[in-house]
Formats: C-alpha cells, sequence, structure tokens
C-alpha cells in the first residue's frame, strides 16, 4: 500500500487537486479552511441567515447548512438570497442523509453538497445478511443509478460534492463485508468516488469522521494512501465528529484533526462542538494557522524520514516496553495506563506549599490525581527540603522524579533516605560530548536502585550508542524537552522511538509538554491546550508514550487535570465518563447544548463508560456502537434510549428521559453513587 504522506517525522502538506466551493479554493495551494455548520432550523430562513452572517462575520469560510427533505432544501434558495442581498457571499453547502431527491434539490441552490455514503442510498438497520458477489455487484449498480444523476447535476452547474463517511453511520452492506472498521469507512467513501470518475466528476472533498479520535486518524490515512493507489488526488475536509463541549471536545478535536495536520494532511476543517457554532472558528482558525505556519517552515527542509517506519499507521498497536516499578501499586508496564507527573514549577525551598498543591489535587480531584511529581534539585540545602517534601506527602505520591542542577554532585545523594513506598527517579539531558558523565549517571542509578530519565535529542543518540547500548535498557526511561530543529515535536518522539527500537531497546518513553516543545503563534490558555493535546494525544494515538506530563500550565491542579483530560480524549486513560455529543444541526430534536449539560452533571462522576446525546437518528443509532448508552432525539420532545445498538426504550417524554437514562444505566449494573471528596490532612 502507498504511504498516506511524505513523512511522519516533518510537515509536508499532501499533494492534492484545487476544488472550488463557490469563489472559495479548497486544497492544491490554498490556506486551510475553515468551516461550520448552522444549528437552526433550516425552515427557519430569518434565523438561519441571521446564524450564517454570525458564523462568517467570525471568519468562517464555508457554511453548512442541513438539508433533511426535501422541504428544507428548498428553503435554501431563500437563504442563499437574502445573504447576497446584505454582501455576504460565504459559499454554501447542503448538508444531506438519506434522501437523493433533497440533494437533487440542494444542488440547484447551494455550491456545494455533501453527502454521506453510508445512507445517501443504502440502509443501516443492523440486519446480518452475507452477501454473495452478484449480489453485492447489484448493489454497486443500485448505488450507481440513485448518485449518478446529483453527479451529473454537479458537473453541469459547476457545483462540487464532499463524500463524508461517518464512522456511526455506515451501512449494513458495508458492515456485513468489512465490519466496523476503518477500511469499511474508506471502501464506502472509494465506492462513490469510482461513480464520480465514472463520468469525469472531479470536483470532490473526502471526509473520514469519527467520534474516537484514533478510529478518525487511522480512517483518514488510509482514505489518503487509497486514493494515491487509485489516481484520487482530493482535498480532505477534517474532524472529529460528535466531539462534545468544553474542554474535553477541543482536547479531541486537538488529537484527531491537529495531528493529520501534522502529517501534511487535510484542506479545510471544521471543529464540531455542542455549543453556538461560532464558538467553533476561533479553535478550527488557530489550528489552521499553526498547521499552515509549520507547512511553511519544513516546505524547503530535506525529508529526514528513517529507512523504516515501525508504527503501522493504520491500525492501533502500543509500543512493545520492559516494566519498571514505580513505587507502590504504580508500574510502567504494556497492561498499564501511562502514568501522570507533575512538575511542582515551585523550588524545594517552598516544600510545603508544594505539599499542599499536590494534596488539595487529591482532595478536589480524586482519580486525577499526581501520581509522579517533578522537582528541581539545587543545592546540598535542597536535600533538606527534599526530605521534608517527601514526609510532608507520606503516602500520598507515588514516585518522585528529581532534576539535580548540571554541576550537582551525585555523591550528595548516596547516603539520602528514600522511602519504600515512593519510586526515586533521576532526571538529567546529555548531550554527545558527555559520555563520561552519563556512564557516571548510569552507574549510580542501577547502585542505589533508582531510575533514571535520559533527555537526549535523537540527532545525539548514535553518538552516544557505544555508551548506552552495553548497558541495556533496564531502568532506563527517555524523554525529550525540545523537537529537533528540522522536525516538528511528534516528529521527533517518532524518530526517538525508532532509534530505541534499532538498538532493541524497550524503554519507556515519557512525553512531555514544555515550553520548548511549543510550535503555538501566540501564548494563550487555548493555545496551550491544542499544542498539549496535538503532542500527547497524537502520540498516544501512535501507541507511543508511557508517562506523561503538561508543564506548559503555570498551575499544577490545572496542569493535571488537562494531562487526564488528554489522556481520556486519545482513549489511553479513563477516569471520568466519555461522552459522545453531536454539534446540533437544523435536524436537531432537542436542545443539546443545555441536555448534554444536564446529562454531564448527573452521571459525569461514572468511570469507564460512554454516554452519547444524539440530536437525530442520522448518526445517533450507528454511534451506539461506541457507546455503552444512549440518548437520541426520536421524535420532536421525545426521546430514544440505547443500551448498546440495542433501542429499549421509545419515544420517552424529554422531562423524563435523563431519570429514564439513569434509571437504565442502574437496571445493566453500571451506576454508582458520586462520592465525597476525602479530606486528606495537609501538613507542613
Amino acid at each position: 500500500m502507498a504511504t498516506y504522506c511524505k513523512s511522519r517525522f516533518q510537515s509536508f502538506r499532501r499533494f492534492t487537486r484545487e476544488v472550488m466551493v463557490g469563489n472559495i479554493g479548497v486544497g492544491a495551494d490554498n490556506p486551510l479552511r475553515v468551516q461550520s455548520m448552522t444549528t437552526t432550523p433550516t425552515q427557519d430562513i430569518e434565523a438561519t441567515v441571521k446564524q450564517s452572517i454570525a458564523l462568517a462575520e467570525a471568519g468562517c469560510e464555508i457554511v453548512r447548512i442541513t438539508a433533511q427533505n426535501v422541504q428544507a432544501a428548498r428553503c435554501l434558495k431563500e437563504i442563499k438570497r437574502r445573504l447576497s442581498s446584505e454582501k455576504i457571499n460565504v459559499p454554501l453547502a447542503a448538508d444531506i442523509h438519506f434522501l437523493p431527491k433533497a440533494a437533487m434539490e440542494a444542488v440547484e441552490h447551494v455550491e456545494k453538497v455533501r453527502i454521506n455514503p453510508g445512507n445517501y442510498a443504502d440502509k443501516k438497520k443492523f440486519v446480518i445478511r452475507e452477501y454473495t458477489q452478484a449480489q453485492y455487484e447489484e448493489e454497486l449498480q443500485r448505488l450507481y443509478e440513485a448518485f449518478s444523476p446529483l453527479v451529473l447535476r454537479c458537473k453541469e452547474l459547476g457545483r462540487c460534492l464532499r463524500v463524508g463517511t461517518n464512522h456511526g453511520s455506515l451501512s449494513d452492506r458495508i458492515m456485513n463485508r468489512y465490519g466496523d472498521t476503518p477500511t469499511g469507512m474508506v471502501e464506502s467513501a472509494l465506492e462513490f468516488l469510482r461513480i464520480a470518475a465514472s463520468h469525469g466528476f472531479k470536483d470532490i472533498i473526502l471526509s473520514m469522521k469519527a467520534s474516537n479520535p484514533k478510529i478518525m486518524i487511522q480512517a483518514y490515512r488510509l482514505a489518503a494512501a487509497r486514493m494515491d493507489e487509485e489516481g484520487f488526488h482530493y482535498p480532505l475536509h477534517l474532524g472529529v465528529t460528535e466531539a462534545g463541549d468544553g474542554e474535553d471536545a477541543r482536547i479531541k478535536s486537538a488529537i484527531g484533526i491537529g495531528g493529520l495536520l501534522c502529517d501534511g494532511l487535510g484542506d479545510t476543517i471544521r471543529v464540531s462542538l455542542t455549543e453556538d457554532p461560532v464558538r467553533e472558528i476561533p479553535v478550527a482558525a488557530e489550528l489552521a494557522e499553526r498547521a499552515m505556519h509549520l507547512w511553511q517552515s519544513h516546505a524547503s527542509l530535506p525529508n529526514l524520514s528513517p529507512a523504516f517506519d515501525s508504527i503501522d499507521p493504520y491500525d492501533f498497536n502500543p509500543r512493545e516496553i520492559c516494566s519498571i516499578d514505580l513505587g507502590a501499586d504504580c508500574r510502567i508496564a504494556p497492561d498499564q495506563p501511562p502514568r501522570v507527573i507533575a512538575n511542582a514549577r515551585r523550588p524545594l525551598s517552598e516544600y510545603s506549599q508544594i505539599s499542599r498543591d499536590v494534596l488539595s489535587i487529591q482532595d478536589r480531584l480524586h482519580e486525577t490525581i499526581v501520581e509522579g511529581l517533578l522537582v528541581a534539585l539545587r543545592d546540598t540545602n535542597d536535600l533538606e527540603h527534599l526530605t521534608a517534601l517527601r514526609e510532608a506527602l507520606g503516602g500520598a505520591l507515588r514516585f518522585f522524579v528529581i532534576e539535580p542542577a548540571l554541576d550537582f554532585d551525585l555523591e550528595l545523594l548516596r547516603g539520602f533516605e528514600t522511602h519504600p513506598e515512593n519510586g526515586w527517579m533521576l532526571l538529567q539531558k546529555f548531550s554527545p560530548e558527555e559520555d563520561s558523565k552519563l556512564k557516571q549517571w548510569m552507574r549510580f542509578a542501577r547502585e542505589n536502585g533508582w531510575i533514571l530519565a535520559l533527555d537526549i535529542m535523537p540527532g545525539d543518540l548514535p553518538a552516544l550508542e557505544q555508551v548506552l547500548r552495553p548497558l541495556g535498557d533496564k531502568d532506563l526511561v527517555f524523554t525529550l524537552t525540545q523537537p529537533d530543529s528540522q522536525r516538528h515535536p511528534t516528529g521527533t518522539y517518532r524518530a526517538l522511538a525508532e532509534i530505541l527500537r534499532e538498538w532493541s531497546f524497550k524503554s519507556p518513553i515519557w512525553i512531555r509538554n514544555t515550553v520548548d516543545n511549543l510550535i503555538e503563534l501566540k501564548d494563550s490558555a487555548g493555545g496551550r491546550l491544542l499544542e498539549a493535546a496535538i503532542l500527547t494525544g497524537g502520540l498516544l494515538c501512535d501507541g507511543l508514550g508511557d508517562l506523561v506530563s503538561v508543564e506548559t500550565e503555570p498551575d499544577m491542579a490545572r496542569a493535571t487535570t488537562l494531562t487526564y483530560n488528554i489522556l481520556q480524549g486519545a482513549r489511553a486513560r479513563r477516569t471520568k465518563t466519555e461522552f459522545v455529543a453531536c454539534p446540533s444541526c437544523g435536524r436537531t430534536l432537542f436542545d443539546l447544548e443545555t441536555t448534554t449539560q444536564r446529562i454531564r452533571h448527573r452521571t459525569g462522576h461514572l468511570k469507564g463508560i460512554t454516554i452519547a446525546v444524539m440530536g437525530c437518528i442520522v448518526n445517533g443509532p450507528g454511534e451506539m456502537a461506541d457507546a455503552d448508552f444512549g440518548y437520541v432525539g426520536g421524535a420532536p420532545g421525545k426521546v430514544n434510549l440505547y443500551a448498546r445498538k440495542n433501542c429499549l426504550e421509545f419515544n420517552i417524554p424529554e422531562n423524563e428521559a435523563v431519570d429514564r437514562l439513569i434509571g437504565l444505566i442502574k437496571d445493566h449494573g453500571k451506576w454508582t453513587e458520586p462520592e465525597q471528596p476525602a479530606v486528606l490532612a495537609k501538613k507542613d
């Protein structure tokens, strides 16, 4: 199979043809385009026009509007006319599900039509059926007959199409042959691309959306590779669908969209939030600005990709690592989640405040605790402060990470009394000229039972190979505090993993989000969040990362919360309820934003379960495959409740639905009562 990108270590933009959406060029050398979708009922023309204007004024370059039936599609004509009269020339895209007749009406009025290959002319009833090849070919012929009129009309009118596959709405036919997989998503789209190609139509944009960033990333990668094989150089529309609201949604979107942008994939993006759609625009614009900066700065660089890349980009397989004990009930191991380290961000002389910071997090955040604490050791006085800190924290901490000053005498640590409940790790940065110092640190760590974390640039590792390889990978951890000048941070960690593989080293990797690892163009809380999610989340979705830390936040509690939220977003560690919530549109049958918040308030303490909150049935039943329980709009004011794929309660009045959902969770043995925060004694 063709590779999906030019480099996984640098940002070289993928080549695509240009597709015009009205007056907006997508792909080729055009800037990354930002788009969103209205949430008003399409038949409410005045409200839809008003929201479209607000989106355009916020920087939205393409506005999508649902056309759930022919009547809604007809409204697009008047919406377009009113926007033009207001001198708003933003291109419009019609969102079509189920009804080819609605698509044929919409194409007369707007510049772009989005169809979902999972339900445009197919069915989703979870029917199990074995297809003979002849039967499958008959189904493809039926698709050809249903889709061709739209293709021909687009060609005649100069419109473009988005073939938008959703993980939650694959057809029964695709599910029966390929399963609920990225391969099935890609094959579903390719069937429609081939039909369009048979008519000589090439003005197509492709998307592969899923609520799970891992699946979304794999599907887009596979789509890019398969399109290249078949000569379809179409632009990609990136998005994590049903991402939800708040910080969690921004994290999921950054993991999925930002990770692909690092690899040079993506030409237009939408950040799907269960919020006012205007709030999507700044997040998408920041991701686009960051990617364009990377692409432009890397364009003239030589390709530094290694001859072999051990990561399978189309299937998640965690990197094989050796086990390391980090204290009581805390290990780094293949069967363990990534461990969380917090940076004290204070001198050890402030040990009383450091202990209060840590203990307050353990009080307030329950499962999102500080497991490892990074502290700087500057002089001999700090040894006394470290002892006091250890005593103040007692068993509240799993392990310490000590970073001595460059001129600190390691021998002073030999008499340091460690605590048997805590693991102890030394962190130091080494350059190629410091091979003798590296030997000294390795000897000290192994003689005293400490773990050694090495901060060494991948380009410097070959010069230290003669020292490191004979000593082996026992009780070693590798990390990076800044990227290679010719790679992005994600690519630098990937390069590190490849060198360790070449050496047969199974040492764990610690992903550090430091100021030096930022690519953000302006300092902001939102920018730091996106950067941390892209680096940590993207690597975790590649199967890399055994310890993680976010060290760009000024507050330890904030940094710890963000770290755990990124782990949850990457599906690497669950410490709270996972919510899959669609961003709302004109099809939505209840107020998604307030409903999602209400459900989160009642169920957010449940660990290890996923709840989907869906406005209508388009993706609802399909996303139940990725959720334990579902709350789906069935009719105006009515809700259907699901357990996995099975709809167990129909047409529940909306004012009863949250209580009934909780009852359903209880019936399945998944309910626990919310705990009250435990009060830990504070020690000075």
